[in-house]
């Protein structure tokens, strides 16, 4: 690639692309080439070629992302999992952090984030998994896991990124949210007019800002459209004569007496001779129920064994 008569921002992407490491920093090297290169007959044909490089360097993506391969291998899904999915430099390292507990690598620089981040967001006494894959234009983006999550949040700063997500986003019978990020760049005309967009489209959406020092950045309406987004019952057990657990059991719509017992110890069932229930489903409190008796949310449990 000639560099004759190229500005210094072409020499620069140049020497960024020479230098580059992964395919990704590749490819975004060459869009700024093909955006610095003069749009003129004599450059056509370095114009072509640059072009034809990019596709084959995205081609080479799909297929890797084709064989099925995961960037991250073990993680254990927890009852209550969302994965944050975006473009890089969307902010989905700053939000995880901001949620969660964990300390992803944050940076200006694009693709940072090369393999899933976990982290836990505390939410009404229950602890939500939520993971933070690497950017969907990347080879490290990992689709086994979408296969599996129960929410998808899709994270964009501009219209245009929605549509791209949604065009390359894996077969999901996830829940989404869409969540617009860096919402204090915008001016209240344009906010009206994103929000205006999205709910036309009828989509489950929030304007956010990542960053916690800012008012009124969404955050904890966040929190709560995540929660509210999974389809779980939350039950308390409780040994005889002390108080009901801090924290309770997520159980699935349904779920029976049965089913919290061999949540505890798996085979455990077999050994209960009786139940006690607090909460919803109980005519009355402390009333003994066989193990086929159906639970309701923030019912309490006192199972005595054999």
């Amino acid at each position: 690639m000639s560099s004759t008569n190229q500005s210094p921002e072409y020499k620069k992407a140049q020497g960024r692309f020479l230098e580059a490491k992964t395919i990704e920093e590749k490819i975004d090297a060459l869009e700024e080439m093909i955006r610095e290169c003069p749009k003129h007959k004599s450059s056509e044909k370095m114009l072509a070629n640059l072009t034809t490089r990019r596709k084959k360097l995205e081609q080479d993506i799909k297929k890797k992302k084709k064989s099925g391969k995961s960037s991250f291998k073990g993680i254990k899904k927890e009852d209550m999992q969302a994965l944050i999915i975006g473009k890089t430099n969307s902010g989905k390292s700053m939000l995880l952090k901001t949620l969660t507990n964990a300390t992803p690598l944050i940076s200006n620089n694009k693709f940072t984030t090369k393999t899933s981040i976990i982290g836990m967001m505390p939410y009404l006494d229950t602890q939500i998994q939520l993971i933070e894959i690497p950017a969907i234009e990347s080879e490290g983006f990992d689709k086994s896991l979408v296969h599996t999550a129960d929410l998808v949040l899709i994270l964009i700063t501009n219209l245009e990124d929605l549509k791209y997500i949604q065009e390359n986003l894996p077969s999901t019978n996830a829940k989404r949210i869409i969540v617009f990020n860096k919402s204090d760049l915008l001016s209240e005309q344009e906010k009206r007019k994103i929000s205006a967009t999205l709910q036309s489209k009828k989509y489950n959406y929030i304007l956010i800002s990542s960053i916690q020092e800012i008012e009124d950045n969404n955050l904890e309406e966040l929190k709560k459209k995540i929660f509210d987004s999974f389809n779980i019952l939350k039950v308390y057990t409780k040994e005889p004569g002390k108080e009901k657990s801090k924290k309770p059991m997520i159980m699935k719509p349904k779920s029976t007496v049965r089913d919290i017992a061999e949540k505890i110890l798996k085979g455990l069932s077999k050994n209960v001779k009786e139940t006690k229930i607090w909460g919803p489903s109980s005519k009355f409190g402390g009333q003994k129920v066989g193990l086929n008796h159906q639970l309701r949310n923030l019912d309490v449990v006192e199972l005595k064994t054999k």
